[in-house]
């Protein structure tokens, strides 16, 4: 047997720290068992605190309990059919209650456990039963919908004093002799996870005699940092270097770090010299994170893990006491909301970049001259058809849509004509129609007898034209008749 489970606390009493935590989880669970039905409980903390056995030990008080944790397999489906059936139905023993154990809530991620936090809502919705949640990241996005229905409790790490008491009765109870110095290091490289500790002590003195520092050569060092707002915290509260760089060892992208902290400057200083300071250095440490990014060259990040931890950690004077409220990045939200803006204009500047043969840096930095250029109606119609721009594309730089004048086509004659015979459709009376249409009879003829007469005074006036063309001609005769005879007669 393992001796985290040997040892392992048999009641509350035992439990190490948390002890407020303690006295809720028993006042929970006698509520319960009166008849009064309260709130589930929202276990979190880090590993090692004691959640899981708290949940076990409050298990007992009730007649039968179900647990799952992160090692299975979460979806809303398989939520539904058994923890959500369980939750709705009696304890197989009588009419006891049955106690719900749900571990990592804020692990439930992938394909296999798709929808799992839905089921779990509507668990804890309409359930009837009591239910106990443990989770890790106090910061997770998927607690923020079970929170409001949950008496959250948040667990605090072991006291090394504690843990090194707890070692020691360990010690003596596996017959292993120990130096003072062996267990207490044991105890901080836990870093108050005491399932770490007890792991730690069984690796080295387990069939073991004595143990001495020699033996802590066999450990590997623990990671102390598990989340990152414990690095952001360690930052700005604490002025000591090696604990500092210890806290920046961190897995999480460096530009991540940089905002969080950038974020969180404000709220925890409050003096202007020590702000100025530190965002100088945040300021350079992302010269030399871009550096990094732009050459590929990402031994600057050692420079820039420096700036942004050490060198804004240092910036103050003296350390806070005070708590603050540590808050996540507000520029991912901005980016997130501004993403088909972003990808709008890359579209428009991919098009009108293909149309000048310039790249979309170039291109987007005209764009500012083409929203004033664009204000005009012809120009904006003639430039968006040049490019080929959607309205919904015009619009990053218009508000209102492009009003093209359309042209107005004169009516021919023929239409003319045809529009003065048409008849208009007639509808109502029948003898109001029957004068409408002999009146429209009598303006038809009319207009036919001014045409004939239009012809025939036409007609007319050809004739005439074509007798005077016949005089002309007979008179040009007669006088050139006149001229060969004086021209015989002089012969």
């Amino acid at each position: 047997m393992l001796w985290t489970e040997k040892y392992s606390p048999k009641n509350f009493d035992e439990v190490l720290g948390n002890v407020k935590i303690k006295d809720e989880i028993l006042n929970w669970t006698e509520d319960w068992l009166l008849g009064k039905t309260s709130q589930c409980i929202l276990l979190i903390g880090p590993p090692g605190t004691g959640k899981t056995t708290m949940a076990h030990l409050a298990a007992n008080e009730f007649s039968e309990y179900i647990e799952l944790n992160a090692s299975d397999k979460r979806s809303y489906d398989i939520l539904k059919n058994t923890i959500g059936e369980s939750s709705l139905s009696k304890s197989l023993y009588g009419d006891g209650l049955k106690l719900i154990i749900l571990d990592e809530v804020d692990g439930i991620h992938g394909n296999e456990d798709r929808g799992g936090t839905r089921a779990i809502n509507q668990i804890v919705k309409d359930g009837k039963h009591p239910i106990i949640m443990m989770a890790n990241d106090p910061y997770s996005k998927r607690l923020q919908s079970l929170k409001p229905k949950c008496n959250t409790l948040i667990m605090r790490k072991v006291h090394t004093n504690s843990i090194v008491s707890l070692l020691k009765k360990i010690c003596v109870k596996e017959g292993v002799e120990f130096e003072e110095h062996v267990i207490r290091n044991l105890a901080k490289r836990s870093n108050g996870d005491l399932r770490t500790a007890i792991n730690d002590l069984e690796v080295i003195a387990r069939g073991q005699e004595r143990i001495t520092s020699e033996d802590l050569e066999l450990l590997s060092s623990k990671d102390d940092i598990v989340n990152i707002f414990d690095t952001v915290r360690t930052v700005l509260k604490s002025k000591d270097p090696k604990r500092v760089r210890a806290a920046m060892r961190v897995d999480s992208e460096p530009s991540f770090i940089l905002e969080i902290i950038t974020e969180n400057i404000p709220k925890e200083y409050e003096k202007v010299n020590e702000i100025q300071s530190a965002y100088e250095k945040i300021s350079q440490a992302d010269l030399y994170l871009g550096r990094a990014f732009n050459t590929r060259i990402y031994t600057y990040w050692k420079y820039a893990y420096e700036l942004m931890g050490l060198g804004v950690a240092l910036s103050k004077a003296e350390t806070y006491k005070k708590f603050s409220r540590l808050t996540n990045s507000s520029i991912f939200p901005k980016l997130s909301k501004s993403r088909g803006n972003r990808n709008l204009e890359d579209k428009v500047a991919e098009k009108m970049g293909h149309k000048l043969h310039a790249s979309k840096k170039v291109v987007k930095e005209q764009f500012p001259y083409m929203k004033i250029m664009f204000q005009n109606d012809e120009t904006a119609h003639e430039l968006a058809t040049y490019f080929d721009l959607a309205d919904d594309e015009v619009k990053l730089f218009r508000s209102r849509k492009i009003k093209v004048k359309k042209s107005k086509k004169k009516p021919t004659k023929s239409n003319k004509s045809a529009t003065s015979i048409s008849t208009p459709k007639l509808s109502g009376d029948p003898k109001v129609e029957t004068s409408k249409k002999v009146d429209v009879e009598a303006k038809v003829s009319s207009k036919k007898k001014s045409r004939s007469k239009k012809v025939k005074n036409e007609d007319k006036a050809v004739k005439k034209s074509s007798k005077d063309t016949e005089n002309e001609n007979d008179s040009e005769k007669t006088s050139k008749d006149s001229q060969m005879s004086l021209f015989n007669f002089k012969k």
